[in-house]
């Protein structure tokens, strides 16, 4: 009914054979996602920053960047510089709200504790800055 493959697999998993491209160990692959979350909750935290400067988030940021060079090897991520015309901050706080639970779930995953404690204390600082905006909607 089908027709029989006839090269061989671009994909090979034969023993004893070289590959030309890397392999990643799950736990690099872990890194590289959760680094990609903390960098992407960092570039809100600085749009959050740039539109509602405080003290918190300022911290939130530094920390941010020293999970996120720690586990790219000591890179530091790139930075939002000068204000942006983006959403309003109740879209950014539930964005950031969104990023740090994912970032969450790497971090527990991964066992990685630095990383999942600061995820969780982010998701509780954006749930606290939609809380009040929630309540008076309805």
């Amino acid at each position: 009914m089908y027709e029989p493959i006839r090269t061989k697999s671009v994909h090979s998993t034969m023993a004893g054979s070289t590959s030309d491209f890397p392999h990643r160990s799950r736990e690099e692959e872990l890194d590289i996602q959760l680094a990609g979350h903390l960098a992407a909750l960092l570039a809100v935290t600085d749009e959050l920053r740039a539109t509602a400067p405080a003290a918190e988030l300022d911290t939130a940021a530094e920390r941010l960047t020293e999970q996120v060079s720690r586990l790219r090897g000591g890179r530091l991520p790139v930075r939002a510089t000068g204000p942006s015309r983006g959403p309003d901050s109740t879209s950014l706080h539930q964005r950031a709200h969104t990023l740090a639970g994912r970032a969450l779930v790497v971090a527990a995953s991964r066992a990685d504790t630095a990383a999942a404690i600061l995820a969780a204390e982010q998701m509780d600082v954006h749930a606290a800055a939609l809380e009040p905006r929630e309540l008076a909607s309805h």
